[in-house]
C-alpha cells in the first residue's frame, strides 16, 4: 500500500494502534498464566507477526521497500536507521524479536516473579505484559509513521 496523504497516514496509524492494543491484551492473558516461560514464547510469537504486519500497513515491509524506486528505498532505510529502528524495511526474525524483548528485560523479570504471588501478582504481571507490548508496538508505529511522514512529498 502506497500512502500518499497525511490523512491516510493518520488512518493507518490509528488502525495499527488498535491492532497493538488487541495483541497486548493477548500478551496480558498469557502473562496471567503461572507457567514459567509461556509468556515469553507468546510474546515472541506476537511480535514476530505484529511487527511485520505494522510494517506492511505502512508500506514498509522488506518487499515493499525493495519495490520502491532505489533512491526512495535508500531514503526510507536511512530515516529508519536515524530513528534507531532496525525492523523497518527488513525481514523480522526471531533474533530481532529476541533483541527487542531483551530491551524490556527488566519488565519481564519483574513480571516473572510477580506471577507466583496469588491473584494480585498475576494481575500485576498481566498489567506489566500489556504495558510492555504496548510500548514496543507503539514505538514501532511511531517510527513507521515518522518514516513515511518524512517521505511524503
Amino acid at each position: 500500500m502506497q500512502i500518499t496523504t497525511l490523512a491516510e497516514l493518520d488512518r493507518v496509524r490509528d488502525e495499527a494502534r488498535r491492532l497493538v492494543t488487541k495483541r497486548s491484551l493477548v500478551s496480558a492473558g498469557a502473562a496471567a498464566v503461572p507457567i514459567p516461560g509461556a509468556d515469553l514464547i507468546v510474546d515472541a510469537n506476537i511480535l514476530t507477526k505484529l511487527l511485520p504486519d505494522i510494517n506492511h500497513r505502512f508500506g514498509l515491509d522488506a518487499a515493499q521497500v525493495a519495490a520502491l524506486e532505489p533512491a526512495r528505498g535508500k531514503q526510507v532505510l536511512l530515516i529508519a536507521a536515524n530513528l534507531g529502528n532496525g525492523v523497518i524495511g527488513r525481514s523480522v526474525t526471531r533474533r530481532i524479536v529476541t533483541m527487542l524483548i531483551r530491551r524490556i528485560g527488566a519488565r519481564y523479570a519483574t513480571k516473572s516473579l510477580l506471577r507466583y504471588v496469588p491473584f494480585a501478582g498475576q494481575v500485576a504481571a498481566a498489567g506489566i505484559s500489556f504495558g510492555a507490548m504496548k510500548l514496543v508496538g507503539n514505538a514501532h508505529i511511531d517510527d513507521c509513521y515518522e518514516t513515511v511522514r518524512r517521505t511524503l512529498a
